[in-house]
């Protein structure tokens, strides 16, 4: 009898807690209607990719398709512009918003195929990986990429993704499709940030285009713009020295 009771109960919990994933995933559902609604009225530009609840008591996060983060009222009467921080005695300030934007672009960045990226393998074991988005007109990139020796001798991968700082179509543009599209993409790349002469190329399926908007959806305002292993991101050019510093490895 207190076998078949136990087995009654977990079978009713279960089915409780089935309801209770349904509800909550009705009830984010009918608040994400709620909010675009409100929010997504003509003239204002305004276009809601995705609402959750905010850390914030109240308040829900609603991301818009540019990246833009707001924190809204549940009527999407009042919302607020900007990072939300914590406050924590012991911890201090933390931003949390960045928090939340580093793991997406994390999952973002693993989702690149590593042969749609120009790789420059660490030499022995690999201690780290960085992501950088760049362009070989950029001075930066160019000063970044003769730290590359150096970071791949300290156990640091370095993985190049495309973003032509001045725009789809443009000259920068068409060396970095050159780059992608050569045989051996190393070289091609190296000797275009050396301001040498290569043969235009191109293909088809290049990742250029995608690789560009997939920056500028990641926080990407300008080259170089580093992203480490862990999703944060790194805007300008910093020295092997620094680097190491950076990723905690010296």
């Amino acid at each position: 009898m207190n076998f078949q009771i136990s087995r009654w109960l977990l079978a009713l919990t279960l089915s409780f807690s089935g309801a209770l994933a349904l509800a909550a995933d009705a009830t984010n559902d009918a608040m994400e209607k709620q909010l675009r609604a409100a929010l997504e009225l003509p003239g204002t530009g305004i276009s809601v990719k995705a609402v959750s609840k905010s850390a914030m008591p109240g308040l829900y996060e609603v991301e818009l398709v540019d990246g833009t983060v707001l924190q809204s009222t549940a009527a999407g009467d009042y919302f607020i512009v900007g990072d939300l921080y914590s406050v924590d005695k012991s911890k201090g300030l933390t931003n949390l918003s960045e928090t939340r934007r580093d793991g997406q672009r994390l999952a973002r960045l693993e989702s690149v195929a590593a042969n749609d990226m120009i790789v420059f393998p660490a030499e022995g074991e690999r201690r780290a990986y960085i992501n950088v988005f760049t362009d070989v007109t950029c001075y930066y990139c160019r000063k970044l990429h003769q730290e590359v020796p150096e970071l791949n001798k300290r156990g640091v991968e370095v993985r190049y993704l495309a973003y032509p700082r001045q725009g789809v179509g443009t000259d920068g543009y068409q060396k970095l499709v050159t780059a992608w599209c050569s045989d051996d993409k190393q070289d091609a790349l190296t000797r275009l940030k050396a301001e040498k002469s290569v043969a235009s190329k191109s293909c088809s399926e290049n990742p250029v285009t995608a690789q560009f908007q997939l920056g500028k959806e990641v926080g990407v305002r300008g080259t170089p713009a580093i992203v480490t292993q862990d999703g944060k991101l790194i805007s300008g050019y910093q020295p092997a020295d620094r680097m190491m510093v950076t990723l905690g490895l010296d």
